[in-house]
């Protein structure tokens, strides 16, 4: 009898284990839905009547700000370390702070920013969107969504939670329009985790009748299929090309998860006995004749833009790379640029920043 009740008891509390597992499944599933392409986003203007002079000098920055959970001793799961949410409220908050200080003293016309929070587990429920517009108010704005998850229940005893994530786009100049533009992303089962990715292009005037057309980038990080890989890359390169075509001018920044150097290994002597397959070429190569990467100015020390997050940071121990840049066409006259060195206080990125002139 006692056996009985006992596998009774058992059979019961794994049904209900079943059911649960079922249910989430069931619940990830029919939650799953993606952003339609070409979508406009809403603009906030605070400029007014403001547009971009021709062979004038332009300060940019973008910046990864890694959804203010990223101190240098932080490590995440997905790179080999053991965090999936920031440490607390607080930390975010004082994180983003330190973005907007660090974005602030380099007096940007534009500044590009990934990885930012409007609500989302992971960041504590802070939303960093609006801390961040509030602190430059003068700016004309526009985010859009990049990255929106349902709850996912992995780690499953410190689990990353529900993500809405996107990209925020800043400018003392008048933006007429802005769209949003989907990319493509993995089929499998994959894209239950990885459920948006886009980028933004937000059309500025010029003085001249053309337009700056400004994009905000934020390339997929942990796909495994390099065909994907190889269509969110064309997909922006052939948008950018029919506006160069057009007449416009073209500057794109962001995160593009692919090494922009020839070797970020050889540059910044990383550790070869350990892989990190993440850190792909960028294609620069299959770039359309009239864009190209912006170089950097060269600097006695080169500095990275971005971290591996399995081990703390350790300044000449750690994995370190230069993923975040900038694009720019042939009408666009690149006058410097250079990596913020940051330190990876306030993220796993450093921000980048270029001067540019739009040549007549």
């Amino acid at each position: 009898m006692k056996l009985k009740k006992s596998i009774k008891i058992f059979l019961g509390i794994l049904g209900i284990i079943i059911a649960i597992i079922l249910a989430y499944i069931g619940y990830v599933y029919f939650s799953y839905s993606r952003i339609a392409d070409d979508v406009p986003v809403e603009i906030n203007q605070r400029t007014k009547g403001k547009k971009v002079a021709i062979d004038k000098e332009y300060k940019i920055t973008t910046f990864n700000i890694g959804y203010g959970s990223y101190t240098p001793d932080y490590t995440f799961f997905m790179d080999g370390g053991k965090q999936s949410k920031a440490v607390s409220k607080e930390s975010v908050i004082e994180n983003i702070s330190g973005v907007i200080d660090t974005t602030k003293k380099r007096q940007p016309d534009f500044a590009l920013f990934q990885e930012v929070d409007k609500n989302a587990t992971r960041s504590r429920g802070v939303d960093e969107v609006a801390q961040i517009k509030q602190q430059f108010n003068d700016y004309s704005s526009v985010f859009a969504t990049n990255y929106d998850s349902a709850f996912l229940m992995y780690p499953i005893l410190d689990p990353i939670g529900k993500s809405t994530s996107g990209i925020l786009t800043l400018s003392n100049n008048d933006i007429e329009t802005s769209t949003r533009y989907s990319l493509p992303i993995e089929t499998n089962l994959n894209k239950f985790f990885d459920l948006d990715r886009a980028f933004t292009v937000s059309k500025i005037p010029a003085k001249n009748g053309k337009y700056l057309m400004l994009y905000n980038v934020h390339l997929s990080a942990y796909i495994k299929d390099q065909k994907i890989q190889k269509e969110q890359v064309h997909k922006l390169f052939d948008h950018m090309e029919n506006e160069y075509k057009k007449g416009n001018y073209v500057v794109g920044g962001g995160d593009f998860n692919h090494d922009l150097l020839d070797s970020s290994t050889e540059t910044f002597k990383n550790d070869t006995t350990e892989e990190y397959t993440w850190l792909q070429p960028f294609p620069k190569q299959e770039l359309p004749k009239d864009l190209q990467v912006a170089t950097l100015s060269e600097t006695k020390i080169p500095i990275p833009s971005v971290r591996n997050l399995d081990k703390p940071y350790k300044k000449g121990e750690s994995f370190v790379a230069l993923i975040d840049g900038f694009i720019v066409s042939d009408n666009v006259e690149n006058v410097s640029g250079t990596v913020i060195d940051a330190e990876f206080n306030n993220s796993d990125h450093n921000p980048v920043e270029m001067t540019f002139k739009l040549k007549p």
